[in-house]
């Protein structure tokens, strides 16, 4: 190259990218076919390592080293890219903008330097995960991906066997088979404890659910899996009046294990020290105060006034709704129809940043706004649409509401109407909430902290019927919250057995992280007698649903111990902590939004011959 002394080129590997330095200078060796090779091809390279400059450095892998090359060979040519994965600009301008044509070369996209260092963290993560457990003497053990159809909660992959005989006594009845991959290990660890032989167990469990695609969900995932042998039951005695900000349930023992690996993994990845112990918030506090069973606790906006505490009652501390603060004929319309009044006081004196955000943010079927004026100071709750009996309140009664939720003229309020229990994992405040915070960030006007904010939700409703995702199995029935091997609070087995479904809670706890649910696990059910009452006469399984849980029933009458684990969501964790919103990101092969798999083109339409094999007829398309 005349009158260019030396070339520069970088090198990628999996280590981080490497400056080559070629010399053009008389009697150095030609190596002008360098810069004619296409770019991603592979080279072998033979040369002296040199140590930059203090002032070249650079604080990456192999930042302080340059290669100076005497000679190269290369290894294979790269051709056809439909992208460059190591230029920035390509990437962030055709491939971001092209989730599928990401997916569909998926190991091309792994190239890019941001993905391969959240697998290097994800199997760190997993390293950090053994030596803890391992170190608490848990023992990993592997359990059976196939197996039986059960309903658990959750949707199942199917998976027809050629095998012929059902597995009652081995009589072939010509029909179908199928094994179900497993939505967790669940029963296979309880039958684990059941044992004796295991009493701290642990694995890192790939799980299947036939579930709709999402940006934290996905058909197959990993869990970090436990369960442990003598897992207490928590106090016996009423502790009702107490405050909701400790754990009234058992578990202690799993708690304080999760604690424990979740604190390591922060401190030896991020270098963040965590408290000792997670904060503690009961499902209705939760519900009340933020409407989410996963609140993200990195800003305000809670639905008030349930945080505005009574006067003279700091020992009981209880946190009041609305409703309390309307005259007696509006109180009695909302208990009439088993509803409460609440809302989100958006003040500038207090909530300056979420102003802009509620003025923009339109109101729902759910929910309605109303900006407070200096003309409509004392009638713009009369205004509101959310209950006819509220356009009956005068003047004095508004007045009162606005004293008692410190508003001033040019305040938004957010009025909606929820059960007097509360139901599900969110309320229509809640959401507004969420909408309101993102699009404060949006405008710039509101910036998230980025400190780890880690809560522990409890005492969650044992039974719902307010889950949309399993009414294809409840029709119409109970269902468990969390799954059917949950054990009721002490305090609520009595109201089990009386058949009072909905005021019964569960030992069932779950870990948030910043609003998002990394774990849940409970208190297991140990007594035979108990779990087929909850199946027969709670849940109302029939024979046949009853009849996966047989060798379950049949190995707590073998004297079990008590028992209780939870499953931590690694792809989840592992997305905040690559500071990622989607899962994908640290999945090396995931699948789209709608659960497909474009590099392996899965699932695919299998042949009628093949279907054939398994007993399996294809449906008529005519």
């Amino acid at each position: 190259m005349p009158g260019k002394r030396m070339s520069f080129y970088p090198l990628k590997d999996s280590y981080g990218t490497t400056q080559l330095v070629v010399d053009h200078s008389e009697g150095a060796p030609d190596l002008s076919a360098l810069a004619k090779l296409p770019i991603e091809s592979t080279v072998l390279v033979e040369g002296t390592v040199l140590l930059r400059p203090p002032n070249a450095r650079r604080p990456v892998p192999t930042g302080e080293i340059d290669v100076q090359i005497d000679k190269f060979t290369i290894l294979n040519t790269a051709r056809s890219l439909p992208f460059v994965p190591s230029n920035p600009h390509n990437v962030t301008l055709a491939v971001k903008a092209n989730d599928d044509l990401r997916a569909r070369y998926r190991y091309l996209d792994l190239r890019r330097t941001s993905l391969s260092e959240n697998l290097k963290k994800r199997s760190k993560v997993a390293q950090i995960v053994r030596e803890v457990l391992h170190q608490r003497d848990f023992i990993e053990v592997e359990t059976p991906v196939l197996l039986r159809s059960s309903p658990e909660g959750a949707r199942e992959f199917l998976v027809p066997t050629r095998i012929s005989k059902a597995s009652n006594g081995g009589v072939a009845t010509g029909n179908a088979s199928f094994y179900a991959l497993q939505q967790s290990p669940q029963q296979p660890k309880q039958l684990l404890i059941c044992s004796g032989g295991v009493d701290r167990y642990f694995q890192l469990a790939k799980c299947f659910r036939d579930e709709d695609g999402r940006k934290d969900r996905q058909p197959e995932f990993t869990q970090i899996d436990m369960e442990m042998a003598f897992v207490s039951w928590g106090p016996q005695e009423c502790q009702d009046a107490k405050p909701t900000d400790v754990w009234r349930i058992g578990g202690g023992e799993v708690r304080d294990v999760v604690e424990t690996l979740i604190q390591e993994i922060w401190q030896k990845v991020e270098g963040i020290s965590l408290p000792n112990n997670f904060k503690v918030m009961t499902y209705n506090e939760a519900m009340t105060r933020f409407g989410s069973d996963k609140p993200d606790t990195r800003f305000g906006l809670e639905v008030r006034p349930n945080s505005i505490r009574a006067l003279n009652t700091a020992d009981t501390a209880q946190i009041l709704d609305m409703t309390k603060f309307l005259p007696g004929k509006q109180r009695r319309s909302f208990e009439n129809g088993m509803e409460i009044l609440e809302c989100i006081a958006v003040r500038n004196s207090g909530e300056a940043q979420f102003i802009g955000a509620s003025r923009v943010c339109e109101p729902d079927s759910t929910a309605e706004r109303i900006t407070v004026t200096k003309k409509t100071f004392d009638s713009w709750l009369s205004n509101a649409t959310t209950h006819p009996s509220l356009k009956e309140l005068g003047p004095e009664e508004i007045l009162h509401v606005n004293k008692t939720l410190q508003l001033a003229p040019g305040d938004d309020v957010w009025l909606a109407r929820r059960p007097q229990i509360p139901k599900g994992g969110s309320s229509a405040l809640g959401a507004v909430r969420l909408r309101l915070s993102e699009t404060a960030q949006a405008r710039n006007e509101f910036e998230l902290s980025t400190e780890p904010h880690f809560l522990w939700i409890t005492e969650f409703p044992l039974f719902t019927q307010a889950d949309a995702d399993k009414d294809f199995l409840a029709k119409g029935r109970w269902s468990s919250s969390h799954h059917p091997f949950t054990a009721p609070m002490w305090q609520d087995i009595d109201a089990m057995y009386r058949g009072e479904v909905e005021s019964v809670r569960g030992q069932h706890y779950d870990l948030v992280l910043n609003g998002v649910e990394i774990g849940g696990g409970s208190v297991r059910v140990h007594d035979s007698a108990m779990q087929d009452f909850i199946f027969t006469h709670v849940l109302k399984l029939d024979e046949t649903e009853k009849e996966p849980f047989q060798h379950l029933l049949h190995a707590l009458q073998c004297g079990a111990p008590p028992h209780g684990g939870i499953a931590l969501g690694f792809d989840r964790m592992m997305a905040m902590l690559c500071n990622t919103k989607s899962i994908r990101d640290v999945i090396a092969f995931p699948k789209t939004n709608t659960g497909s798999d474009l590099l392996f083109r899965s699932p695919a339409s299998i042949s009628n011959e093949v279907l054939f094999q398994y007993g399996i007829q294809p449906r008529s398309t005519m």
